[in-house]
């Protein structure tokens, strides 16, 4: 090869290591799966049968024993307490003091009341027992009597009463007839619903003649000169794009 090519000292030269850009599949990234264990066992592999310790019933998840948080007395046994007799010091006991009675004059007879003597009979006015507290009866004032006056009596015999009423504007002379509701107002009925209906005719629209109506396309949109079925085709040629080994992939996922 002419040295006439190159430009500068650079020369090419071999790789000393693998290059990345050279390998089109991801390599040793992706490790195999085991042959020992349970979890992520090769399926190619022959897997021994495994047994494990089952896991603690749910009873027993939680804490029931009261712990070493009680203080078991030395005298308990299997059976119960122990027949030891146990004595205790107690406390000195204070002295009694000695019942006082009362003396003569102590008593007061004068004070006996009916306990020791007959006494006349004695009344008193007693408040208002609890029951008419809430009685609210009403007063005299309360009370309102009927009128003896005018057509509206009760227990009364009434004259014969007369009123004059207000003149009346239907009839009269001064009846304004321009409010009278005119021919229009009032609509007419339907002579069909009280006699025989007579036919009725009407003019329908006009009516195509059946055919085909989608678009066909003329002679002028078929090209028989691109039909390359039915004849031969001469060969076509077209540039490609540039390849490079080196480029980098396009990287979309961009961290902000």
């Amino acid at each position: 090869m002419s040295t006439d090519m190159w430009v500068g000292s650079w020369r090419p030269h071999k790789a000393r290591g693998p290059i990345a850009a050279f390998y089109n599949s991801p390599g040793p990234k992706y490790a195999l799966p085991g042959a020992i264990g349970i979890q992520f066992h090769d399926p190619r592999k022959y897997k021994a049968p495994a047994f494990s310790f089952g896991t603690r019933h749910c009873s027993y998840s939680t804490n029931c024993s009261p712990g070493p948080g009680y203080l078991i007395q030395p005298n308990i046994t299997r059976t119960g307490k122990d027949g030891t007799p146990i004595y205790s010091l107690y406390g000195r006991p204070k002295d009694l003091n000695l019942f006082q009675t009362p003396g003569p004059g102590q008593y007061s007879p004068e004070k006996s009341g009916k306990s020791a003597h007959y006494s006349a009979p004695a009344y008193s006015l007693s408040a208002r027992s609890k029951g008419f507290r809430n009685d609210q009866t009403p007063g005299p004032a309360a009370y309102i009597l009927p009128s003896v006056l005018g057509p509206r009596t009760v227990n009364k015999t009434s004259a014969p009463n007369f009123i004059l009423t207000g003149r009346s504007k239907i009839g009269s002379f001064h009846e304004d007839l321009q409010k009278t509701p005119g021919p229009g107002t009032y609509r007419v009925i339907d002579p069909c619903a009280y006699k025989y209906k007579p036919p009725h005719y009407s003019i329908t629209g006009r009516n195509s003649m059946p055919g085909d109506t989608t678009r066909k396309p003329g002679p002028g949109a078929y090209s028989p000169e691109r039909v390359t079925i039915s004849g031969g085709k001469a060969p076509s040629y077209s540039f490609g794009i540039r390849h490079s080994e080196y480029v980098a992939p396009l990287i979309v996922d961009v961290l902000d």
